[in-house]
C-alpha cells in the first residue's frame, strides 16, 4: 500500500495519499491543502508543522513537494508553467485543473534552477 498522509487534530483527520496534494497554503497559523479534485481544506497548522508531517510520515517519498518561499509547499508533479518575471507558477494536471498561484522572484528563480537541473 503507498504511503498516505494523516493530518489529525483534536476534533478531525485527514488520511490523503500525497499524489492527490496540488498545493499547501500558508494563511498565519492555519494552511490551505488544494487536492487535485479541487477540494480544500483548512488545517490547523502551521507550514512548518505540515513540512515536519511530510517529512516523518512520508520520508524519501516526501520529496515530491518543494517549499516555495515561506508560504508555499508544491507537488513538483503538478508544476506546469513558471514565469518568474510576472512572479507567476501554475499547477495544472493540463485535463482536469488549474491553479495560478503568485510567488516571489527569488523563489521562482530557484525552483526553475532546480527543474532544469532534474530534466
Amino acid at each position: 500500500m503507498k504511503k498516505q498522509l494523516v493530518i489529525s487534530t483534536s476534533n478531525d483527520m485527514l488520511r490523503i495519499s500525497p499524489d492527490k496534494i496540488v498545493y499547501i497554503l500558508a494563511d498565519g497559523n492555519y494552511s490551505t491543502l488544494v487536492q487535485s479534485d479541487n477540494n480544500k481544506f483548512v488545517l490547523s497548522y502551521q507550514l512548518g508543522q505540515i513540512e515536519k508531517l511530510i517529512s516523518t510520515q512520508l520520508g524519501g517519498d516526501g520529496n515530491i513537494f518543494i517549499s516555495i518561499g515561506k508560504s508555499l509547499i508544491v507537488n513538483r508533479s503538478y508544476i506546469y508553467y513558471i514565469n518568474i518575471s510576472k512572479q507567476k507558477i501554475v499547477l495544472s494536471d493540463t485535463s482536469s485543473f488549474s491553479h495560478s498561484l503568485t510567488a516571489s522572484k527569488d523563489a521562482l528563480k530557484l525552483l526553475k534552477e532546480l527543474l532544469e537541473k532534474e530534466v
